[in-house]
C-alpha cells in the first residue's frame, strides 16, 4: 500500500505506521493489561512532547519529528491513536473508542496527502474494527456490520484512495482469509472504482 502514496510522503507514512505498530507491540508483549497501559501512556506522552521538545534518541520518535511534525501535523495528533489501542485493554472494549484509532490514522494520512473526503471517518472506523477482530482483540460484529451497510455502494474520491486502501483490505479480510489472491485484486479494484465494500459482502456471519 505504501507505493500508492507519493514517494516524498512515504517516510511519513512509514513513521506513522511504525508508531501504530509499537502501540500494538505494547499490548501484545505485556503480561497484564496494566503494564500495557503504562507502555501506551509512555508513547502518548512522548509523542505529545515532540510539539515543544527535541526528539529523544528513539528512532520511531525521531522519524515522527523529522517526517510528520515537520509537515505540520502535531505530535499530539499522532498520540491520539493511543486512545483506540487503550480501549482494547478494557474487559469489554467500547467500539466507539476503538474506532478512534482508525479515524485518527486516516485523518493524519489525509492531512499529509492534502486531501479530504466525507467517507474517511467511516473508512477509518471500519479499518480499526476489522483490524482488532483480525488480531482477536474483541468482537465488534454489530458495529462492523453497521459500517459495512453504511459504506455499501459508496465511492471514495480518487485523491483519497491511497488512505482508504487499508479499509478495503480490512473489509476483504472480514469476508475471506488473509493471504487469498483476492486481496491483491481488492487493492487494484479500490484504486479503480473507490468502493470499500465489494462483491464479497455481506461479510460472513459468525
Amino acid at each position: 500500500m505504501l507505493h500508492h502514496f507519493p514517494s516524498a510522503l512515504r517516510p511519513a507514512i512509514v513513521a506513522l505506521w511504525a508508531i501504530d505498530e509499537a502501540m500494538w507491540a505494547a499490548i501484545a508483549a505485556a503480561s497484564q493489561p496494566a503494564l500495557a497501559g503504562i507502555k501506551l501512556a509512555w508513547w502518548r506522552e512522548a509523542l505529545a512532547r515532540l510539539d515543544h521538545d527535541p526528539a529523544p534518541p528513539e528512532p520511531r520518535l525521531r522519524a515522527v519529528a523529522d517526517h510528520i511534525v515537520s509537515r505540520g501535523v502535531s505530535g499530539s495528533d499522532v498520540a491520539g491513536i493511543e486512545e483506540g489501542w487503550a480501549a482494547l485493554l478494557d474487559p469489554v472494549p467500547d467500539a466507539d473508542r476503538v474506532l478512534l484509532r482508525g479515524q485518527r490514522l486516516f485523518a493524519i494520512e489525509a492531512r499529509l496527502l492534502g486531501v479530504e473526503d466525507p467517507l474517511l471517518p467511516k473508512a477509518g472506523s471500519l479499518f480499526a474494527l476489522g483490524d482488532a477482530m483480525r488480531r482477536r482483540l474483541g468482537d465488534f460484529g454489530q458495529a462492523r456490520q453497521a459500517l459495512l451497510v453504511d459504506l455499501r455502494g459508496r465511492r471514495v474520491g480518487r485523491a483519497a484512495r491511497p488512505v482508504t486502501l487499508a479499509a478495503r483490505l480490512a473489509a476483504r479480510d472480514l469476508a475471506e482469509p488473509e493471504g487469498t489472491p483476492g486481496r491483491a485484486l481488492a487493492l487494484l479494484g479500490h484504486r479503480f472504482h473507490g468502493r470499500i465494500t465489494g462483491a464479497d459482502y455481506p461479510a460472513r456471519r459468525e
